[in-house]
């Protein structure tokens, strides 16, 4: 049910609602008219709803009004208003809404304190400019409370009015938990604290309880038809907005890349898409593939190990009216890309939760959007699985018509550069290894995938040698007749350096160390001659003492005792070390029965006469 803002229990200022009217919000989502009342009423709320459902204006809002409305305006180093957000992404879009905000303001300010940026740049941006509302990453602003340095951060948050915890549960997850205790203790505790969640997960409860006094708890339900309000569970609960299709398709393994590219072409290259993936080898080796496929629409790859880039091919793709973003679970969670037509998940996430958190990224704030999963003939079982853990009702579509010498043009790719070919062979590599570790393994099993059909699918031209594929049945996959060493890499540079370790292989039989690895081997410690020799010295006067020490209790009777209790219990142990290598040599079948029975008699007449005596 949409209601408008003018409806709301509680009066807003003339410059928020010129705000809003500015950026097109005619109605407000139900957690906006839930949230944004019960904080401009000193209430501490514990927010749960589905991605998408407009969680940035609930607190957004709230937060400008009590810094407003104050009876004494902030000063320009006082901060009454903090945001922490699990990654840099998120952060940077949470200050892009805030500043369209802020543009009506007259006196308040905001500071982004995210990775990327230099500790020391921030410090004196805020000695400089000062801010009243600060949007953080955990790491960072943890940082510049505990740092001694003269902007002294700690002071400035005693006006603190509102704390705000987006996608809480993903703090979590991202193991923040020890630093938001941190900073929690430099806080106010008179102040509202608004902690938003796509989950209310059991791990929050602590994080509520330490963070948040006597907080309403406000879950919003999407049923199929309707959205509601409430503050208890309900089994008809779905984890998608209502406006999202949701689909599955079973595909072959070797036909798996040549079905998305036939989907992909199907509808056209006017749309936005987003292409998940479970590793970062994975986005870069479909990013190289794709980038090549289709001439006609952009390609974006985005995954953890890009720390400087990341966001600017983050950027680029918001502000693009179509392309393909391939992604890592990096952009699951948080981040608002507008008009996303498609999500594809080319195989299944390594959680449920993350499951919906990648269908969350289309169909936002009442938009229609399309998810696609792709699963294999083996994983069909996890359609039921995603129903009854998430409650999230997948629809079969017929599986993609494949595109036509897909394969074979992926493997002209690596042909003619090796690159494309290295990256190939880690995306396998990668994809087995994430295969092995994932969460719903009961479903989906290692020994279940078709290794040899799954490597012709990512267009191989040979196997690599890993323990998962040892005593595995690969006869499905034909390797390419081609001398390997013989593919150049495109980059003159790099082929060069290979043309010369190459000539070495063949000339000594061992490949050459890379520079690193040799580094690594010649940056062994030293220390002074001098140094060394009396550290020498100080082993041995220890060791002398010990030996002294040792023969003056012997001597004086003290060890004898237990001296001959050690020596009868090695004498046992040796006994025994001759009977277990005798059942070993019977095991490796060097000895017949017969043999093993008259040795081992023999040794227990031995013992037996022995022990007469």
């Amino acid at each position: 049910m949409e209601v408008k803002w003018s409806k709301l229990d509680v009066k807003l200022s003339a410059l928020t609602k010129k705000t809003i009217h500015e950026m097109g919000f005619k109605t407000m989502t139900p957690v906006q008219a839930a949230c944004i009342p019960l904080l401009l009423k000193n209430k501490d709320v514990a927010v749960e709803a589905v991605t998408g459902s407009g969680k940035t204006l609930a607190f957004i809002i709230p937060m400008l009004e009590l810094l407003q409305h104050r009876s004494e305006r902030l000063k320009r180093h006082e901060v009454g208003g903090i945001i922490i957000s699990p990654t840099r992404e998120l952060a940077i879009q949470t200050s892009q809404v805030l500043a369209h905000f802020l543009h009506h303001s007259d006196h308040l300010t905001q500071m982004l304190l995210v990775g990327g940026n230099s500790v020391a740049a921030d410090v004196d941006y805020f000695r400089v400019k000062g801010a009243n509302i600060l949007i953080a990453t955990p790491g960072r602003l943890e940082d510049l409370l505990t740092r001694n340095c003269d902007i002294n951060l700690p002071s400035a948050v005693k006006s603190l009015e509102l704390l705000v915890l987006d996608e809480a549960d993903r703090l979590l997850d991202l193991g923040f938990e020890r630093t938001l205790t941190t900073i929690l203790q430099y806080l106010p505790r008179q102040r509202r604290t608004g902690l938003f969640s796509a989950t209310q997960a059991k791990e929050l409860e602590q994080l509520v309880r330490a963070g948040l006094r006597n907080p309403v708890l406000v879950a919003v339900h999407e049923k199929s038809q309707n959205k509601s309000v409430s503050t208890g569970p309900d089994e008809t609960d779905i984890s998608t907005p209502s406006t999202l299709a949701n689909y599955y398709t079973i595909c072959k393994p070797e036909e798996k890349l040549a079905s998305l590219v036939g989907f992909l072409k199907s509808q056209g290259s006017h749309q936005k898409f987003m292409l998940f993936f479970s590793t970062c080898a994975c986005v870069e080796y479909f990013a190289s593939v794709l980038k090549i496929l289709f001439s006609e629409l952009q390609v974006f790859a985005i995954h953890g190990k890009m720390k400087d880039k990341r966001y600017k091919v983050f950027d680029s793709f918001r502000k693009a009216t179509s392309g393909v973003l391939i992604c890592t679970d990096v952009m699951a969670r948080g981040v608002d890309i507008p008009e996303v037509h498609w999500v594809i998940q080319y195989d299944p996430p390594s959680s449920a939760a993350s499951f919906v958190h990648r269908c969350g990224r289309t169909a936002r704030i009442g938009n229609q959007g399309s998810a696609l999963v792709i699963l294999l003939p083996t994983e069909d079982a996890y359609v039921d699985f995603i129903y009854r853990n998430q409650k999230v009702h997948l629809v079969y579509m017929k599986t993609p018509s494949p595109a036509v010498d897909t394969i074979s043009s992926v493997r002209s790719l690596q042909l003619k550069d090796r690159a494309v070919m290295d990256k190939a062979i880690r995306a396998f590599v990668s994809h087995i290894q994430a295969y092995a570790k994932h969460e719903c393994n009961v479903i989906l099993r290692l020994k279940d995938l078709n290794f040899g059909r799954l490597a012709t699918g990512l267009g191989l031209l040979k196997l690599p040698k890993m323990p998962e594929l040892r005593g595995k049945d690969v006869s499905d996959f034909e390797e390419v007749k081609i001398d390997l060493n013989s593919i150049p890499y495109k980059d003159c540079q790099r082929e060069r350096i290979r043309q010369e370790k190459l000539k070495i292989y063949r000339e000594t039989g061992v490949w050459p160390k890379t520079q690193q690895a040799s580094k690594r081997i010649s940056c062994k410690q030293t220390e002074p001659w001098s140094l060394s020799k009396q550290r020498k010295i100080e082993r041995k006067n220890k060791r002398d003492t010990r030996k002294l020490r040792k023969q003056q209790q012997q001597d004086s009777g003290v060890y004898t005792k237990h001296k001959r209790k050690r020596n009868v219990s090695q004498e046992d142990i040796d006994e025994l070390a001759k009977d277990i290598a005798l059942i070993k040599k019977l095991k490796r079948k060097k000895i017949s029965k017969e043999q093993f029975d008259e040795q081992f008699d023999a040794k227990n007449e031995e013992r037996g006469c022995e022990s007469s005596k």
